[in-house]
């Protein structure tokens, strides 16, 4: 008797040599059937022949792949045999790689079941009928039993699957005789056990297989052509027709319903309408004769008088959505193991092209699914070129997405990258119009709402930018405009896209005008201001051309009252009174003037900047609203980074930088402390990914939209100084803000609101320092041109005072001769040698230029007060004792080290420091010493120091 071994050796051999000749008598000559075809071309001709030929070569390629795995199993177990004592049982093929042994038998299956759906063999033996007749006797040895009276498809049909049928009979048979051989504790027995489970499952498979292929075939005769043509494709499989389990479709008119493996059909006379089985979602709740489909665009209910016949329909459309997502057949069975499988709620999955009515008409979307909605990532596109990209929810733009709107002209798109709610723009964004123009801030209900900034390219032939508020999609509130064409800017309010309400024009060639505009024309009397100083108060055109009454005060202090008019090509007339009898003004109240103070208030300026943020904290901070705050610095922007390459692309890895809320809120709570709140603070302040951080950029972007450029004017100093320290506060406000929502998402008591004078010296002392370098340039600017007139006078002081030697100097500023130092002094650790040409004082004039080394009022101040130290440090050292100098001989040295420093803009950096200095020092000893040193900077600027240019060469210096 046999061993269950030799056994397989045998089966395997078999096997095999069927194979060998299935290949040869009747795979290769129908192949050749259907290429040696009457007609003249290589191949067939028609469609169905073309797509007959192309089963039946993989029906070839299937069949030659499961003879050389046959094959490929006989020599494992002919090795086995001979070498039983060092072979083990697990080197057999059939146990070792079970399943790559199933997967090409499972190919096979669906490379016949698919010739037999399409009828591929009695279409293909029609080609050659003088052939088969001839080949029955051969066929007969291959199966025993063919009828030689049947049907030469129907034999082949049969040739083709009955051998394996078979081999995989003798297989159940045979695997659990070779496990009975081997003992329980032996590993290969669970190989064994494994390969037999398999091969059971992949009777089950095959008789399932089988069955799905004749209906599905059968099911063809019984339509008409048109719908045949429609639904027939080789790899779809019948799975139920509502002609053997009757139900009806509700509101839907339906006479018939196909349930295939990939798509439900409702047939209604000679139409169809299909429906793709992943984009079907089944309800779960169901009644007793009633169960809900949705799909993208319908949703309709199946109904049935028995409560069994809707059962099975709910059960086999249910796992047919599952099978249709997994995206391959099941295996064993249909539905094994899937009893309470449930349709997925969300999913990603193909393509779809909306047909009904409304906006997402002839619109493909592909991407994430939930209920038969748009939900998640996706890409909408339309035929007309407008694409969308990025996040949706049900059904609707939510979040941020790219968009790109086909404009009218050639070539031309509106692109926006932009947050969406509820399918309009909604938050932060940037729209890059095919107009040339570019807008960043934020939108409500799709339009430009809030703060933003619209400008246009580089190759605008009529340059212009607006940064202010927006109201509804128009220019409304505190804004900027500057017209590249007339070389101006416009600072003021707006209303319904026009100027309207207080505003000052600056102009590039240095004239101001402040005055009132209404529908944007200047209405009513104004001020205007010229370049060299000179003032006119009256009314005037809208390119700054005097008209009408008004009065000229010029710099001398003329003034000119009465009739002005600008007549073409005839400059100005006027009729008036010339009054010269006039002091000459104070320098303060000309050079000077102030524009916009009393019009604009500073805490109502830049709401559209400040609202957001407010509103963001108000909520507390939710992880939602953080991101459309923000803009796309997070994670959005790179995992829609390819979407601008084809508008639909992969997804990037996080990137790890970006802020998260909580982390955010949890380094506020945890960094209370003085130092640590402001190494907390400098930290927030310069990353854009951090609020405050964010919220300080927009500022920046205001300030340099205001001052910088056309802005850089004089008479905005003031604007610009208070603008800054009212940035401070509302970075301290939205600090606290954040801090109370820290707090309250620990469940902790929120601190008490801060008092006045409390939150003044914070905002002074802690958060001014942080944020004045961000304005400092442009802030700095204007305070020269401001100081520009006492600053050429200190400088030509300065530089005719840098032509005598020390002695020289000191004795005229009145120095006590036993102060002075003459001789080379030792330098201590925290000096070091300078390339000044003089000696005296060196290391307290270094510490004096170390004003201009940095930017913080209180640095400046602390550079100054080591200026004294110095001073008094060195006289001490001459005179061998500790020395505290008095007022009467500190300000002469004092002088002296400010004339040998030689700072070019002093008068501009003492303003600087007077006005952004921490309150508390007002009337201390900071206010003190740099009251001393605007004394210097006055004494420097005085007539009375020419005296020691002209006594240089007298012999009083000699």
């Amino acid at each position: 008797m046999c061993s269950p071994e030799e056994s397989l050796k045998r089966l395997e051999e078999v096997f095999s040599a069927t194979l060998a000749r299935i290949n040869s008598l009747i795979l290769q000559p129908l192949v050749e059937a259907m290429w040696l075809c009457p007609c003249p071309a290589p191949e067939p001709s028609d469609p169905q022949g073309r797509e007959c030929l192309r089963l039946l070569q993989q029906l070839h390629q299937s069949s030659q792949q499961l003879w050389e795995v046959t094959e490929e199993s006989l020599c494992s177990l002919e090795e086995r045999l001979r070498h039983p004592d060092t072979v083990g049982l697990e080197s057999l093929l059939l146990l070792r790689d079970t399943n790559h042994v199933l997967q090409v038998y499972m190919e096979y299956i669906e490379s016949y079941t698919s010739c037999v759906v399409v009828q591929a063999f009695e279409k293909a033996a029609k080609w050659r009928r003088d052939y088969w007749p001839g080949q029955l006797k051969a066929l007969r040895k291959i199966l025993w039993g063919l009828s030689t009276h049947g049907k030469v498809g129907t034999s082949l049909a049969q040739a083709l699957r009955q051998p394996l049928t078979n081999h995989v009979q003798h297989y159940m048979f045979l695997l659990p005789s070779l496990g009975d051989t081997i003992e329980e504790s032996d590993p290969a027995r669970e190989l064994v056990v494994h390969a037999t489970t398999c091969f059971e499952d992949l009777q089950s498979f095959m008789k399932q297989a089988l069955d799905q292929a004749v209906a599905t075939q059968a099911l063809w005769d019984t339509l008409s052509s048109k719908l045949r043509v429609a639904l027939c494709t080789p790899a779809r499989r019948l799975l139920q027709d509502s002609q053997d389990v009757p139900v009806t479709v509700t509101p839907l008119p339906v006479d018939r319903v196909l349930l295939f493996d990939d798509v439900l059909a409702l047939l209604q006379g000679h139409s169809v309408h299909t429906f793709d089985l992943k984009l079907i979602w089944v309800d779960p709740e169901q009644d007793e004769c009633t169960f809900r489909l949705l799909t993208p665009e319908e949703e309709f209910f199946f109904c049935s008088r028995d409560p069994q016949d809707q059962v099975m329909w709910w059960y086999k459309v249910t796992q047919a959505v599952c099978q249709a997502l997994r995206g391959k057949k099941d295996f064993p069975v249909l539905g094994m193991g899937l009893e309470h499988a449930k349709t997925p709620s969300c999913r990603s999955t193909g393509a779809y092209t909306f047909l009904a009515e409304g906006r997402l008409c002839q619109a493909t979307y592909e991407g994430e699914w939930c209920q038969g909605r748009p939900h998640g990532k996706g890409s909408l596109k339309w035929p007309n070129g407008q694409n969308h990209v990025g996040s949706f929810c049900q059904g609707l733009e939510h979040g941020f997405g790219i968009c790109l709107v086909p404009q009218a002209s050639e070539d031309k798109f509106n692109c926006y990258k932009c947050h969406w709610r509820e399918g309009r723009m909604c938050g932060y964004g940037i729209c890059e119009y095919g107009t040339d123009r570019v807008y960043k801030g934020y939108f409500q209900e799709g339009l430009h709402h809030g703060f933003g900034v619209l400008e246009s390219t580089l190759q605008a032939p009529h340059p212009c930018k607006y940064t202010g508020h927006w109201k509804r999609g128009q220019r409304s509130g505190y804004g900027i405009q500057e017209d590249g064409d007339r070389g101006e800017r416009y600072i003021g309010m707006w209303k319904a896209d026009q100027r309207h309400g207080p505003g000052i024009i600056v102009t590039q060639a240095g004239v101001c005008y402040q005055g009132t505009f209404q529908a944007d024309k200047m209405m009513g009397p104004g001020i205007l201001l010229f370049e060299d100083d000179s003032l006119y108060e009256g009314t005037f055109t809208r390119d700054l051309t005097l008209l009408g009454t008004g009065k000229v005060t010029f710099p001398n202090g003329f003034t000119l009252q009465g009739s002005f008019v600008t007549g073409v090509q005839k400059g100005l007339h006027t009729q008036g009174v010339l009054d010269t009898a006039a002091l000459p003004p104070d320098p303060s109240s000309t050079c000077k003037r102030q524009l916009g103070l009393g019009a604009f208030p500073v805490e109502s300026r830049w709401q559209g900047v400040y609202g957001p943020f407010r509103d963001f904290v108000r909520a507390g901070c939710p992880g939602a609203m953080q991101e459309a705050l923000l803009g796309f610095h997070m994670q959005s922007l790179k995992e829609l980074r390819k979407s601008e390459q084809d508008l639909c692309s992969e997804r990037t890895p996080p990137d790890d930088s970006v802020g998260r809320m909580e982390d955010i809120l949890e380094e506020v709570l945890q960094h209370r402390e003085p130092k640590a709140l402001q190494q907390c603070l400098r930290k927030a302040l310069s990353s854009s990914l951090h609020p405050l951080g964010k919220l300080l950029q927009m500022l920046m972007l205001t300030f340099q939209a205001t001052y910088a450029g056309i802005g850089a004017n004089k008479h905005l100093q003031g604007l610009a100084q208070e603008e800054v320290k009212q940035h401070a506060k509302e970075l301290w406000a939205a600090y606290r803000g954040l801090l109370q929502v820290a707090l309250r998402r620990k469940g902790q008591a929120p601190e008490e609101e801060e008092d006045a004078e409390t939150r003044n010296l914070q905002v002074h002392g802690l958060v001014l320092p942080l944020v004045l370098p961000s304005f400092y340039v442009e802030l700095f600017t204007l305070y020269l041109l401001l100081h520009e007139t006492e600053d050429r006078l200190y400088n030509q002081g300065i530089t005719n005072l840098s032509l005598f030697p020390d002695t020289k100097l000191l004795e005229f500023l009145d120095v006590q001769k036993h102060l002075w130092p003459l001789k080379d002094l030792t330098l201590t650790t925290n000096q070091r040698h300078s390339v000044v040409r003089d000696k005296c004082f060196l290391s307290a004039t270094e510490c004096l230029q170390k004003i201009i080394t940095t930017m913080d009022p209180r640095e400046k101040l602390e550079a100054l007060e080591r200026t004294y130290e110095e001073i008094e440090a060195t006289v001490s050292r001459v005179l061998g004792q500790e020395q505290k100098l008095p007022m009467d001989d500190l300000l002469p040295l004092l002088i002296y080290v400010v004339s040998r420093a030689q700072i070019q803009h002093l008068g501009a950096e003492i303003h600087l420091i007077r006005d952004m200095m921490y309150p508390i020092h007002t009337g201390g000893l900071y206010d003190f010493l740099l009251t001393a040193l605007e004394s210097c900077y006055e004494h420097i600027q005085r007539n009375d120091m020419h005296r020691l240019l002209s006594c240089r060469d007298s012999r009083e210096f000699r």
